[in-house]
């Protein structure tokens, strides 16, 4: 480092060049990689009066208006609260690119979204990102992240591929993004002081303003969803004015950790779910290969396993899920077949003992309207030795009865809540599918 920290003195300021070399060195074992110049390099910004780390606001101060500094307490936190993080490579959200991008910026600090950011940059021309990337050149980060080293760009036909991050990483980017807009909210409205205040006042206000500005203080807390749209219809819901902010004031209510972004509901029934931040409604949304074709990927395992106590509550705040005790036709037909047919699932030798063949799938024909007709299909795409196509077809009205079963052990609570008895003020017939309107655009609604 270019300058010793005193070891008595944590909580003391301290250079900009020295935070970076401090940043790297206290999470150079955390899984998600960071910047070596995460206070030096774009799009942190001094100046600014604070600097994003994770999802932590960092405020900068000067002593002689020329240098910066920064309280080391503050970086050693940060820091604490990253190497926290947990990640899995494999578990990918898809970021970009996608049409009709929301045209809003901040005016301080990261100046865009992160997802714009990102975007921006890769897809200046050429020569530009291409200088950008050079080793010689300043690295471009994000929050202290070092994006780039777990960016994946998936391709997609004869257009241009697709771009995917860590899920662990785009929920840290989503709740720096949320940090920084509380606070430069609330430093905005600390600074709205009136000139013919007394010394006195001016004094207790400044005072006010900086305990605002603590990203402790309980202004950035965000609300917890206690069930305020419980058996609202989404369609209604949605055209209310204000909802957009209201459900920005939410914290995510399955990781209740996130900020919420969108509003999740029952496309089979309807009616709101509770606000969810992007990395769950991404997580929750059935991997479509077609219209009713479902690849049962990975992240079903959390969703009907390790996870399972979070995830059941919250389809069953869909009053026509939990009076019917069952789950919207995508997620039933890939809990039959990564649940239910676990056992059927072939596997081959490997160097490592056993591994499962090829990749499932399930499909169904009819509809849950018609339940009577509806039959799934599951089946192994891909097997090394071509042997396996379809594994077993099961009657929806059987699917529905295993889960049932399962359900009772799995979330007793749950099961209990749920039952034909509590049909009372359903619509008479179960409504179409609705549209999802909430993916391409990550529009809010």
């Amino acid at each position: 480092m270019s300058e010793h920290v005193i070891p008595g003195r944590r909580g003391g300021l301290i250079s900009l060049s020295t935070a970076d070399s401090l940043w790297v060195d206290l999470t150079s074992g955390s899984a998600v990689p960071t910047a070596v110049a995460a206070f030096t390099c774009s799009p942190a910004d001094a100046r600014a009066g604070y600097v994003l780390l994770g999802g932590r606001v960092v405020t900068t101060v000067t002593a002689d208006g020329s240098r910066w500094s920064v309280p080391q307490t503050e970086v050693r936190r940060a820091a604490a609260e990253l190497n926290a993080v947990q990640m899995e490579r494999q578990d990918l959200v898809r970021i970009g690119p996608f049409g009709g991008m929301p045209g809003q910026e901040h005016d301080e600090g990261m100046l865009l979204p992160w997802r714009r950011r990102i975007s921006r940059e890769l897809q200046e021309p050429g020569e530009t990102g291409r200088a950008a990337r050079d080793e010689g050149s300043r690295p471009s980060h994000l929050a202290g992240i070092d994006w780039r080293r777990v960016l994946v760009e998936q391709p997609h036909g004869r257009a241009a591929g697709t771009w995917w991050l860590p899920r662990a990483v785009v929920r840290v980017l989503d709740a720096a993004e949320h940090a920084e807009r509380r606070w430069l909210h609330a430093t905005r409205q600390a600074s709205q002081t009136p000139v013919e205040l007394s010394s006195t006042h001016r004094q207790a206000k400044a005072a006010a303003g900086r305990e605002t500005t603590s990203t402790d203080d309980s202004a950035t807390v965000l609300q917890v969803y206690n069930g305020e749209l419980k058996g609202q219809l989404y369609s209604a819901v949605s055209r209310k004015p204000g909802v957009c902010g209201k459900v920005a004031g939410w914290a995510c209510a399955v990781c209740r950790t996130a900020p919420a972004a969108v509003l999740d509901h029952c496309h089979e029934h309807g009616y709101v779910r509770a606000p969810v931040c992007h990395s769950c409604n991404t997580q929750e949304r059935p991997d479509h290969l077609y219209s009713n074709d479902i690849r049962v990927a990975g992240h079903y395992t959390r969703l009907f396993d390790t996870h399972a106590a979070d995830w059941l509550p919250h389809w069953h705040r869909c009053p026509g899920c939990r009076a019917r005790t069952t789950l919207p036709l995508p997620h039933l037909a890939a809990w039959t077949a990564h649940t239910a047919c676990r056992a059927m699932r072939p596997a081959h030798r490997a160097p490592r003992g056993r591994k499962p063949c090829g990749l499932l799938r399930v499909s169904w024909t009819g509809s849950q309207n018609a339940p009577g007709s509806c039959l799934l299909t599951v089946a192994v795409d891909l097997c090394p030795t071509g042997e396996h196509r379809v594994l077993t077809q099961v009657p929806y009205r059987e699917a529905v009865l295993q889960f049932r079963t399962w359900l009772a052990v799995a979330a007793p609570a749950v099961a209990a809540a749920a039952g034909p008895d509590r049909l009372d003020g359903l619509p008479d017939r179960v409504r179409p599918v609705i549209a999802d309107t909430s993916g391409e655009d990550l529009a809010l609604f």
